[in-house]
């Protein structure tokens, strides 16, 4: 037992330091890491996700009825974006907007000009990249679809 006596006695002040640099380390990172949840949000997909949830189903099923599948492809430098129905005929929508970033944050965002083979040249560095297509269809249906995209190294 006497090596719980020997060197200097535990105090208040010790027990209070342990708490006050404990909780000071626990904070510190909270603080950190909210402060990186802020800094990195790409902001909202909608202003008001009710109002757009008034509409969405009449969306979803107009959309479906189109029949039409988007896919991505990254190869050689381009970036290759194809729509077809569900004959599997190619659809080429007038007013294509494709976005490309990373899943998480929008720094990265770019909509690149696409030419009629819907394929535009991108530097795209390695990991995984969100593409956004966006168009309508003859009919004025809209048409979106959120894809990931892997570069490899």
């Amino acid at each position: 037992m006497t090596g719980l006596t020997e060197g200097r006695p535990l105090t208040g002040w010790h027990v209070l330091a342990m708490f006050v640099g404990g909780f000071g380390i626990i904070i510190a990172v909270n603080l950190t890491l909210a402060y990186n949840a802020v800094r990195t949000f790409p902001g909202l997909e909608v202003p008001n996700s009710y109002v757009a949830s008034q509409s969405f189903d009449a969306r979803r099923n107009a959309q479906e009825a189109l029949g039409w599948r988007a896919s991505a492809e990254y190869r050689d430098g381009h970036l290759h974006v194809t729509i077809t129905d569900r004959a599997g005929q190619l659809q080429r929508p007038e007013d294509l907007t494709v976005t490309v970033g990373r899943p998480t944050e929008s720094a990265e965002d770019i909509s690149p000009h696409f030419d009629t083979a819907q394929s535009a040249a991108l530097d795209l560095a390695p990991g995984l990249w969100r593409v956004d297509v966006l168009g309508h269809a003859t009919d004025g249906t809209l048409f979106e679809q959120h894809l990931i995209v892997s570069v490899a190294k």
